[in-house]
């Protein structure tokens, strides 16, 4: 009785088969359907369009722009047309700009030639204020007795308005256009100094701690430790600059005659031609724009971060 228990080894090789042959199917069956799964999962999607992000773009702009001829528009009719309206100056515009380098002599260029000599004035500003400004940051953001000698003159002349600065240019240079650079660079180098100082202020001490362990000279801790931390704030700080040097360029350009666009804002108004002078608006904005994206993506190329205007 004992021994009918058991189950001989032939029984169980002959059933053993039967067993893996009914589950096969099943086992098959799965397998290709993880294999379907694997294979529609490694197939790269292909997305559209992206029309929604196309629109978000678009339309906020255009509504803008929109929204700033309606009202350009409104008040050139509550006005009685003594402002003139978005047609009439784009009829203006057209023919302003289908000759913009014509030269009549010194006083008579076309707007082109203003553009392009106000920008030189600003290079030329902005250029010494980038050569003073930013080496005179890292003095005063790395040592801090210069620091505490230039922060309270700092503090007094930055508030200045940069025109007040002018009659000093022409007292000493005896030129209204040395002047006008004059009053760009001593607009443009506050931005700078501050920023860059700051920045050299918030490198963090261990690296410089590192830096006094290995016994770095202090050329090599500028270029390897300063330079790379403070860059960011540099370029912003020569952001600010550059936007400040094309506002106040146009102030010192009216007061100072000559070539350029102020020059040429003040002498429309002179001729009483209210046309060029809200075309002269829309080219100091478009080329105030074009600086800052430009400066924008300098920015962009040089750090880690997205720079956002």
């Amino acid at each position: 009785m004992v021994s009918a228990v058991f189950h001989s080894p032939l029984a169980a090789s002959a059933e053993g088969p039967a067993i893996k042959t009914e589950a096969a199917p099943a086992d098959t069956t799965r397998a290709a359907a993880q294999k379907s799964v694997q294979t529609a999962a490694s197939k790269p999607s292909t997305p559209g369009f992206d029309w929604r992000g196309l629109l978000l773009q678009v339309v906020p702009p255009l509504c803008g722009i929109a929204l700033l001829v309606g009202i350009w528009a409104l008040v050139s009719v509550g006005t009685g047309a003594s402002i003139p309206g978005p047609l009439e100056t784009w009829k203006q515009a057209v023919v302003l700009f289908s000759d913009p380098f014509y030269s009549k002599g010194p006083n008579d260029q076309g707007v082109g030639w203003n553009v392009l000599f106000s920008l030189e004035r600003v290079a030329l500003g902005f250029g010494l204020a980038a050569a003073v400004g930013i080496p005179a940051g890292f003095m005063i953001g790395r040592f801090e007795f210069l620091s505490r000698m230039f922060n309270p003159l700092i503090s007094l002349l930055r508030p200045v308005s940069p025109l007040a600065w002018l009659p000093i240019g022409l007292l000493v240079f005896k030129g209204a256009n040395p002047a006008a650079i004059w009053t760009i660079f001593i607009c443009s180098i506050w931005p700078m100094i501050i920023n860059t100082a700051v920045g050299v202020q918030r490198v963090p001490q261990d690296y410089m701690n590192v830096a006094r362990v290995l016994n770095l000279s202090e050329w090599k801790i500028v270029t390897k430790i300063l330079f790379p931390s403070v860059l960011p704030y540099m370029l912003t700080g020569v952001r600010l600059a550059v936007g400040t040097a094309w506002l106040v360029i146009v102030a010192a350009e009216m007061l100072t005659g000559g070539v350029g666009i102020g020059f040429w804002v003040w002498d429309e108004w002179n001729n009483l031609n209210v046309k060029n002078i809200i075309i002269a608006i829309f080219v100091i904005g478009i080329v105030g724009l074009l600086l800052e994206y430009a400066l924008i993506k300098l920015a962009t190329a040089f750090t880690f971060e997205e720079v956002k205007s």
